[in-house]
């Protein structure tokens, strides 16, 4: 089994779309007005207006910027100078600047407009070079 994708569920589509081109660089691509994929190497993050939630069951099944439980992590090359990059645009947003954690991530911690944790790591020790090297 493999992690297809994770999807976010948003009162303003819009926004996430805009929001999540800048940090990432990527493209987004809008399929209808109310669904939306970032496919990287190896996941995807769809976006999904709360109008998507009709198809699954109704309004009570999902709850637009209301996570307080996960993390949307991208691995990035040099989350130094991704913070440099994005310094001005995240000022509103960032919960922590680069710092090492004690697993061997390098770690900017920021909040998507709908309040989602957003994190763009590198790995920095030794040890979590080598894990990310040997994961397909």
């Amino acid at each position: 089994m493999n992690l297809a994708s994770i999807r976010l569920i948003t009162a303003n589509i819009d926004s996430l779309i805009q929001f999540y081109e800048q940090i990432t660089g990527g493209t987004i691509v809008q399929y209808t007005p109310d669904f939306a994929e970032l496919k990287t190497e190896t996941a995807t993050l769809a976006i999904g207006s709360t109008r998507t939630l009709q198809f699954f069951g109704g309004e009570t099944v999902a709850q637009a910027a209301a996570n307080r439980s996960a993390i949307i992590e991208f691995r990035v090359d040099d989350v130094d100078h991704e913070y440099e990059r994005l310094a001005d645009f995240l000022q509103p947003y960032i919960v922590q600047k680069p710092t090492t954690m004690p697993w061997g991530n390098k770690s900017l911690l920021f909040r998507d407009p709908d309040g989602n944790l957003v994190n763009l790591f590198t790995p920095s020790t030794p040890e979590a070079i080598k894990k990310f090297s040997t994961e397909a």
